[in-house]
């Protein structure tokens, strides 16, 4: 193998995805922004290195061939980036991430980080439920966010439960974040002062068109039913009698706006603005939803 640069590796890692036209959205949004990753990792790099100080940087043959290596196994297996690295991140916090839970990128880290939803909390927010946890992150994030909390997250799936506790001991916050096994919210009586929940949400006809590298994830995590809406008709339902008086649910519902307004047409949301728009994560009170005959 020729010697080169270490932007010529990522162009060339970047070019080989592109052509395989290898699906993104676990963590990176383009073939130039995954070859990244991917190269940084391999070669035991800062992920938040800066490019321009090191893109003449030699790579030797080795170096190259274990980068080649990777990106070929990336292609070969399709699986997300973040299986193969076994990390992710969210809002700059690193997780451990594998194949038993889902990739974590929920809006919902934005609205913990920029404070958008604390207009709806107070000193009376010490109980906080993250249901459908998977690997822990939107507990660990809440627990950063707010150190006078107390968190539980808690998921159907041992296996996500597994990897959340990882994470919780990752970040030293086992005292502070409790993991519990439930199916929805039947383990759960609360009170909670707020509930983050990023549920199974995609309907069936998402599923069937999904790329393979969403196939790779738990389909536990993703799956809603017809609508998308099956675990939301149910967490709807049975909210309010976990909820504190004045307590709050912020729920992601991904593209199924539509299907969730066709399932709830009167119910009072709050829409949040995320990097995805004003569509995808909203806010629903406690009063909200007693106000409401859900469907």
């Amino acid at each position: 193998m020729s010697a080169m640069t270490l932007a010529g590796l990522i162009e060339a890692s970047a070019e080989r995805l592109s052509q395989a036209n290898v699906a993104f959205g676990h963590g990176t949004q383009s073939a130039f922004d995954e070859a990244v990753w991917l190269v940084l990792w391999r070669l035991g790099l800062p992920l938040d290195i800066d490019l321009d100080e090191v893109a003449n940087q030699a790579i030797t043959s080795e170096q190259q061939a274990a980068c080649t290596a990777l990106i070929e196994q990336r292609i070969a297996t399709r699986k997300p980036a973040a299986y193969l690295t076994r990390e992710a991140w969210l809002q700059g916090v690193s997780f451990y991430i594998d194949e038993r839970a889902i990739v974590p990128r929920s809006l919902i880290a934005e609205v913990l980080a920029d404070g958008t939803i604390d207009a709806w909390l107070s000193d009376q927010t010490t109980q906080v439920l993250d249901l459908c946890t998977g690997n822990g992150s939107l507990a660990v994030l809440a627990a950063l966010a707010w150190p006078e909390v107390q968190v539980t997250g808690a998921d159907i799936s041992d296996d996500a439960l597994a990897v959340a506790a990882i994470n919780t001991e990752r970040h030293a916050l086992q005292e502070r974040v409790t993991l519990v096994h439930s199916d929805g919210l039947a383990a759960l009586p609360g009170p909670f002062d707020l509930i983050l929940c990023n549920p199974p949400y995609v309907c069936q006809a998402s599923m069937d068109a999904l790329p393979a590298e969403y196939r790779a994830e738990p389909e536990l995590a993703l799956a809603g039913g017809a609508d998308g809406m099956d675990f939301v008709r149910q967490l709807l339902q049975d909210a309010p009698s976990r909820m504190s008086e004045q307590a709050v649910l912020v729920l992601e519902i991904g593209n199924e706006r539509a299907h969730f307004e066709a399932a709830f047409p009167d119910l009072e949301v709050a829409w949040l603005d995320t990097s995805s728009g004003e569509d995808q994560v909203l806010l629903i009170t406690r009063a909200a939803l007693l106000a409401s005959p859900l469907a």
